[in-house]
């Protein structure tokens, strides 16, 4: 009996194993289908999708006037370039939004058997949407991108005035507040020192920071520093003035905020907050007096 057990327990083992391994090549054999699926599909992709994309941004690229396309530029750069796009890549998005978002309302629509009316008024309202939807994005990408400016702004100012101080000159000040910090005036004075590298005069390469960053903070800084260049001026003094500027800036947006925030309260606290309390406090005596008067 302990033999026929051993030899079962054995035998059971001896087959596990070889199940084990024979379950590891197939999963093997599936990865490498998965794989090779995967690369037939990427390249039916790229056979297929890729020429309709190109012949479509060469349309919008011969259509795109060069006036538009560098207000485009302008606005995605503003944006922070998102997705890396370009303005052509920024024209095919708005068609495709304009093509799908109205078809899907519309098949919604037919679908949902609206009247003629209603269905023609929710294509109108989709058309609409699709094209203010991509425009919202690159408005509300630039305003935060703004806001990450104006928080960053004062401390930069204060490294490149130490750096100065230092004895450092205006281009490596610029490289040593780059190195030391990541965002988004890092970002904007890495680009321009890269443009002043390729050949660019450092005026224009500064003037460009303004055109991507539209703050009345950065306009009076990029201002000041040339003016300080041309004139000769110790930029020492004047980046300190400008600090000490943008902190009082910055001290007074953040009382204007306190102050708002008063006002901002009433609204909850007048619709949902005192109700609330109303009911909790007032209402069993007002059962309690409808009580009173029943009997």
């Amino acid at each position: 009996m302990i033999y026929i057990t051993f030899f079962s327990t054995i035998t059971l083992l001896i087959l596990l194993f070889f199940s084990i391994i024979s379950g590891e090549k197939g999963l093997k054999k599936q990865k490498i289908s998965f794989s090779k699926d995967k690369k037939n599909k990427s390249s039916f992709i790229k056979r297929v999708f890729h020429p309709i994309l190109r012949k479509h941004k060469k349309y919008f690229r011969k259509n795109l006037s060069q006036e538009k396309h560098n207000k485009l530029e302008i606005k995605l750069l503003q944006a922070g370039s998102p997705f890396h796009m370009t303005p052509v890549d920024f024209r095919l998005i708005q068609t495709i939004f304009l093509i799908l978002i109205p078809l899907f309302f519309g098949t919604y629509g037919i679908l949902g058997r609206f009247s003629i009316s209603r269905l023609f008024l929710v294509i109108s309202l989709s058309l609409v949407f699709a094209i203010t939807l991509p425009n919202l994005y690159l408005t509300k990408k630039a305003k935060e991108r703004s806001k990450c400016a104006l928080k960053e702004l004062p401390d930069m100012v204060d490294l490149l005035t130490v750096s100065l101080e230092a004895g450092l000159g205006f281009d490596l000040a610029l490289n040593k507040l780059i190195s030391r910090n990541n965002g988004v005036i890092a970002s904007e004075f890495h680009q321009c020192l890269e443009e002043i590298r390729l050949g660019k005069p450092r005026r224009e390469a500064l003037k460009k920071i303004t055109e991507r960053l539209p703050l009345d903070e950065m306009n009076i800084l990029i201002s000041n520093i040339l003016q300080a260049e041309k004139l000769g001026i110790s930029m020492v003094q004047i980046l300190r003035i400008q600090c000490q500027e943008i902190r009082e800036k910055r001290k007074q947006r953040a009382e204007e905020q306190a102050m708002k925030a008063p006002i901002k309260m009433l609204f909850p606290l007048v619709f949902f907050i005192f109700p609330s309390l109303f009911i909790v406090l007032l209402g069993p005596a007002v059962i309690q007096f409808i009580n009173t008067f029943n009997k």
